[in-house]
């Protein structure tokens, strides 16, 4: 990669080297056609969703609005990650620019984002659908149902932009390794040699705006959700309700942790900053 020389003995990058999964040789065939089959069976299963959803006048409701909705945007929040680990795994190149990473942190926030917003709608919905059935068609009309996806869209890209923008005022004059094979803010934060301090605090603060409130409404409908179960009377019927639940439930348990996991641990090997009063 080129660099730029900047004031004094450090270089300024303007580019980076992905570290990728394995530095191994005899790995990167296998781990291509893994990934290569994982991408294709993501594509096609979130294709028919799609498609079945549209094509099929039965599941033109809100839930299969929702999940057609989920369908579309984790396609696109694995079409910003996988295809550029395959590319790298068969080029062996790892090469990536500052623009072009930028360009990926923003459409994976935008998308994960949405993604996670869009699970936080859907919990409303269940909750509507069993807490409040005979006024379920009223409260989840066709108006509403677009208007809370438009709002998940358009928070998503607000958290996106400022995380975005925050970062374009970080310079890099350190490794020029990203230990991962896609690009994320603390694999940015850990190379960066600038003060990151606004940038951690913009995670703490939006995230526990947007991934805080989420969990707390999702929780919120779960508890209700449950509460009206335990009530119901007939068996075959809260099995139904809880097989309908559990799957969301799941997605949500998983999205959260990895988003957890990756963003909100400071002294992981990921992360290794901590707020500092200057």
């Amino acid at each position: 990669m080129g660099k730029n020389i900047s004031t004094g003995n450090q270089a300024v990058l303007n580019g980076f080297f992905l570290s990728g999964l394995s530095d191994l040789p005899a790995l990167q065939l296998p781990l291509f056609l893994f990934f290569l089959l994982i991408y294709l069976l993501t594509l096609i299963w979130n294709l028919l969703i799609m498609v079945l959803i549209v094509t099929n006048s039965h599941l033109h409701v809100p839930m299969y609005f929702f999940l057609g909705n989920l369908a579309g945007l984790d396609l696109c929040c694995s079409s910003v990650t996988i295809p550029r680990l395959l590319f790298d795994l068969h080029t062996k190149m790892r090469k990536i620019t500052i623009t072009e990473c930028i360009f990926q942190v923003f459409f994976f926030l935008l998308f994960a984002t949405s993604e996670l917003l869009l699970l936080t709608v859907m919990s409303y919905d269940r909750y509507t659908a069993i807490c409040q059935p005979l006024h379920y068609t009223q409260i989840m009309s066709w108006k509403v149902c677009v208007q809370l996806a438009s709002i998940a869209g358009c928070l998503g890209l607000t958290t996106a932009l400022v995380h975005t923008l925050c970062a374009l005022r970080l310079t890099f004059c350190g490794s020029d390794i990203i230990e991962s094979f896609f690009c994320d803010l603390p694999q940015l934060f850990q190379i960066s040699c600038s003060d990151i301090n606004i940038n951690v605090l913009l995670i703490f603060l939006v995230g526990g705006f947007v991934g805080g409130g989420s969990l707390v409404l999702t929780s919120l409908s779960y508890i209700y959700i449950f509460k009206t179960v335990l009530k119901m009377q007939i068996k075959g019927t809260r099995s139904k309700v809880f097989s309908t639940c559990s799957s969301h439930l799941t997605v949500v348990f998983i999205f959260y942790g990895s988003l957890m996991f990756n963003y909100f641990q400071p002294t992981s090997k990921h992360f290794p900053v901590s707020l500092q009063v200057v």
